[in-house]
């Protein structure tokens, strides 16, 4: 559980070493503010991704499902700015299918804590392999962090993309280039997006 009183006491003593006066009034309930926010934007960190994952149907199809566009926010652990973007999950059913909706509270689990984009995608996906124990996975995640791109190099605008295969799609060049196409095609300016590419087997 987050421990407010903490987070109130190094909010208030962050604001007094970057000079500012905690006591004047635009401030004096910054501490607490802040301590309820990370309650809420550091809220995945006791909870369990195979809760939501556990709500499963049975399925005879193995045909690929994709569920993309899914809107994440997130905390980069290294300078501890959000960094936001869309994950897109595929994955073969091995005889059951999870809810829709239980695929975006996964995103949600993971990205609720302080995270890596590639910790991210790779959490997600192997999460999805083992309480479905799915044939198949492929995670893909677009972002924007805000450690690039309002400090450091300031690029505005600026996308990192990255992608987890596991079982199936680690085996096939052909499942792999089906998502993409279903995905990436809209992309007018694919150079501009930095790939970081995770192809371990499950």
């Amino acid at each position: 559980m987050i421990d407010q009183a903490k987070v109130r006491e190094a909010i208030t003593m962050l604001l007094e070493a970057i000079g500012e006066d905690p006591n004047r009034e635009g401030l004096r309930e910054t501490p607490d503010r802040v301590a309820r926010m990370y309650e809420e934007i550091c809220g995945g960190m006791e909870q369990d991704a195979a809760v939501p994952l556990s709500k499963t149907f049975s399925s005879p199809s193995s045909e690929m499902v994709l569920q993309k566009d899914i809107t994440f926010y997130s905390m980069c652990e290294h300078h501890i700015l959000p960094f936001f973007g869309k994950a897109h999950i595929a994955y073969i059913p091995n005889g059951k299918v999870v809810g829709l909706s239980k695929l975006a509270r996964t995103v949600e689990i993971f990205a609720r804590r302080l995270q890596i984009q590639e910790k991210l995608t790779a959490q997600i996906a192997d999460a999805i392999m083992e309480e479905l124990g799915a044939k198949g996975v492929m995670v893909i995640i677009e972002a924007e962090h805000m450690c690039m791109t309002m400090r450091g190099i300031k690029k505005p605008g600026s996308k990192t993309l990255n992608y987890v295969v596991r079982g199936e799609f680690a085996n096939s060049q052909e499942l792999r280039d089906r998502v993409f196409s279903l995905i990436l095609n809209p992309y007018n300016s694919p150079e501009s997006i930095n790939i970081w590419e995770d192809t371990e087997e499950y």
